[in-house]
C-alpha cells in the first residue's frame, strides 16, 4: 500500500473537529444540496450572477416557499455551495461544480438513486458480507442479477455511473488490446457490450467471445445487432461465481474491464485461474480497472475509495475497489505474471497486462 494522507499536515484540533462535524451531518448536506440542484435553486442563482438574490426575491417566483429556501440555502451556505453578501445569496465555487460538472452530477445521482436507502443497512451488510441493502431496490442475491430489471431512476443512474468511468477509456486502449495482433479475443464481464462493439469496429478480423450472465448477454446481443457486428461475436452465458464453469479456451487476449471489482478475493482467484487456463500459449490477460492506489490526484482516490461501500451494501456484499497489488498477488497465484502497467487512462483507469508465468 502506498503511503496516503488526506488531511492537511498541520491541521489543528479545532479544524479536525470541524471536519468531523461535516462527517456527522454529511447525509443532511447531501440531501439539501441535491434538492437545491434538482429544484432549480442553484440555476436561478447562477442566472443572477454576482449580484445574487434575496430569499424574498427567489420566493416571489412562486417556485419555492421562503421556509424551503431558508432551510436549503443555509445548509448550502455551510457547505460552500453558495455564499451571502449583503443579505443576497450567490453561487459559490462548489455550487458551480454541482451545477456544471458531469462527474459530480453522476456521482450525486448514483448515490441518491442507487445507494442511499440501502446504505442504511451497511452495518448489517459488513457483518454478513452480503448486500443486505439491496432489498431497497429489489429481491436479488446480488445487484448483477437485477441490473436489467432495475426501476427508474436507479437504472439510468447506475448505467450512467458505470459507463462514465469506462466509456472515457475504451477508445484510447484499442492499440493496447490489439498490440499482439490477437485473432481470438474474449470479453469477460461483457455487460452491455460497449467494449465488444468498439473492439469489433476497430478490428475487422478479430473473433470476439462475450462472457457474462444470460440477462446481460441478451442486452449485449441487442447492442451488437444494432452496431451490425453480431455475426463475429460468440455469446457464452456463464455464472462466473461457479468455479466449475470453465472459460472458452485458446484465447489470444482475454479482456476484463471494471469486472474483477465485482467479486470477493476468493472469487477473483478462481476467475483468474480459469482465465489463465483459457489463454493460448502466448496469450495475455488485460485487466483495466480503477485502482485507488494508482491515482495521480486525491479527488480520484477519494471517489474510488468511497465507492467500495456500494459494493458491500448494494452489489455483492464482499467486493470493493481494490489496490492494484491485490490483483497482482492473485494473478501470480493463478500462474500469471505482470508484464506492464499503464496509468492515466480516461478518468481514472489503469491497465495491467499479464502473461503466463514461465
Amino acid at each position: 500500500m502506498l503511503d496516503k494522507k488526506f488531511s492537511p499536515e498541520r491541521q489543528t484540533a479545532f479544524e479536525a473537529r470541524f471536519e468531523a462535524q461535516k462527517i456527522a451531518f454529511g447525509p443532511v448536506v447531501f440531501q439539501c444540496v441535491r434538492y437545491a440542484w434538482k429544484r432549480g435553486m442553484l440555476q436561478t442563482l447562477a442566472d443572477a450572477g454576482e449580484t445574487g438574490l434575496t430569499v424574498g426575491e427567489m420566493a416571489a417566483s412562486g417556485r419555492w416557499t421562503e421556509y424551503a429556501l431558508k432551510v436549503v440555502l443555509e445548509t448550502c451556505l455551510s457547505a460552500g455551495v453558495v455564499f451571502v453578501h449583503g443579505g443576497r445569496y450567490a453561487l459559490d465555487k462548489a455550487g458551480f461544480c454541482v451545477l456544471t460538472d458531469s462527474i459530480t452530477q453522476i456521482n450525486i445521482d448514483f448515490n441518491h438513486d442507487v445507494c442511499y436507502q440501502g446504505l442504511f443497512k451497511l452495518d448489517e451488510s459488513l457483518d454478513a458480507e452480503k448486500p443486505i441493502g439491496l432489498k431497497a431496490l429489489g429481491e436479488w442475491p446480488t445487484l448483477y442479477q437485477g441490473l436489467s430489471e432495475l426501476s427508474e431512476p436507479a437504472k439510468t443512474s447506475w448505467f450512467a455511473f458505470d459507463h462514465y468511468y469506462s466509456d472515457t477509456s475504451f477508445p484510447s486502449i484499442m492499440p493496447d488490446v490489439f498490440a499482439t495482433a490477437p485473432r481470438k479475443l474474449m470479453d469477460v464481464g461483457a455487460n452491455t457490450g460497449k467494449f465488444s462493439c468498439v473492439a469489433l469496429d476497430y478490428n475487422a478480423d478479430v473473433e470476439l467471445h462475450l462472457v457474462d450472465l444470460p440477462r446481460q448477454l441478451s442486452v449485449a446481443a441487442s447492442a451488437l445487432e444494432t452496431a451490425g457486428v453480431r455475426e463475429r461475436a460468440h455469446l457464452h452465458p456463464t455464472d462466473l461465481l461457479d468455479p466449475a464453469l470453465a472459460l472458452p479456451s485458446g484465447m489470444d487476449v482475454i479482456w476484463m474491464s471494471q469486472f474483477l471489482s465485482c467479486f470477493s478475493e476468493p472469487a477473483i482467484a478462481t476467475i483468474l485461474e480459469r482465465a489463465s487456463a483459457a489463454l493460448a500459449p502466448q496469450g495475455q490477460l488485460l485487466v483495466m480497472d480503477t485502482f485507488w492506489d494508482r491515482q495521480r490526484y486525491d479527488i480520484a482516490s477519494y471517489c474510488l475509495i468511497n465507492t467500495s461501500p456500494y459494493f458491500t451494501a448494494m452489489a455483492s456484499g464482499n467486493s470493493k475497489i481494490y489496490e492494484s497489488g491485490d490483483y497482482v498477488r492473485l494473478a501470480e497465484a493463478a500462474g500469471l505474471k505482470l508484464l506492464t502497467a499503464r496509468d492515466g487512462i480516461g478518468y481514472c483507469h489503469s491497465l495491467l497486462r499479464f502473461g503466463r508465468a514461465a
